[in-house]
């Protein structure tokens, strides 16, 4: 049984159109047929070398272009030298284009790009969830952001919301019984942020808080005397690390995380 090689041709890396090659060749036991991978493809050159290779040794084309000019060039010279070769997205690309009136972008590697997108998110939501509320104070030191902030200032909900923007987030706690831990003092202050809240404002989230867990919301820790010391010494903190502060009063988690990523570009961090 012949076995033709299969010449792979990309303007990208290549993985798609290998994908797609194999899940058609799995039909036929395809085991055994030579695959050559030529990614990148960006010139007509590289297409006349592939077209001479695969003529010399009875190949066929399969490919994804996404460059109109490219695509027409190597179906007008595969025809030229009787060589079969298959367009793998063309077809569906102008079809969509005909059905839709959209315009593709004719970029390529598009869909390498979203992958990456994504793998940097969930790695992002990963991290906030292993260094969240002073879990582990080595996050500190790895993160692009760090939250501080007493008590029910949003920093769990404020890091989730942050790492779906790809930033990697570390929230710590501040507490007066508890000594910050060091490696505050040891990022860039431009990284860190103090979340600010009024005293009225907490003590009513912390009564609300107690009442849902079933707790009389007369306990300290919705006392006012426990919230004002709490967020004097958080004060002293911020202070000490010289830190960006925000007050999220009366703000929504995803206007806050708006003035902490306008303030990271601003800084170019």
């Amino acid at each position: 049984m012949v076995k033709p090689p299969i010449y792979l041709v990309s303007d990208s890396v290549g993985e798609t159109v290998e994908l797609v090659t194999k899940a058609a060749l799995s039909q036929f036991n395809g085991s055994g047929i030579r695959f050559h991978r030529v990614p990148y493809v960006e010139d007509t050159t590289t297409i006349d070398e592939v077209i001479s290779l695969a003529k010399m040794n009875n190949g066929m084309i399969v490919f994804t272009l996404v460059k109109p000019e490219i695509r027409k060039y190597l179906n007008h010279r595969a025809e030229e030298e009787g060589i079969f070769a298959f367009d793998v997205m063309g077809p569906l690309l102008d079809r969509f284009q005909q059905l839709s009136g959209i315009e593709p972008k004719y970029e390529p590697g598009l869909v390498r790009k979203l992958d990456e997108d994504y793998f940097k998110k969930i790695e992002a939501i990963e991290f906030a969830v292993k260094y969240d509320d002073g879990k582990d104070p080595n996050g500190i030191l790895k993160a692009d952001i760090v939250l501080i902030g007493v008590s029910r200032t949003s920093k769990t909900p404020l890091s989730q919301f942050l790492a779906l923007k790809r930033y990697k987030v570390a929230n710590v706690p501040i507490v007066p019984e508890v000594e910050p831990p060091e490696q505050l003092l040891k990022i860039d202050p431009k990284r860190c942020f103090g979340l600010k809240i009024q005293s009225e404002k907490l003590i009513q989230i912390r009564k609300e808080r107690l009442i849902a867990l079933g707790l009389k919301d007369t306990a300290t820790y919705a006392n006012i005397k426990r919230v004002k010391e709490e967020l004097d010494y958080f004060e002293e903190v911020v202070n000490k690390i010289g830190c960006n502060c925000i007050d999220v009063t009366n703000k929504a988690v995803e206007e806050t995380a708006n003035v902490i990523i306008e303030k990271m570009i601003k800084s170019n961090l």
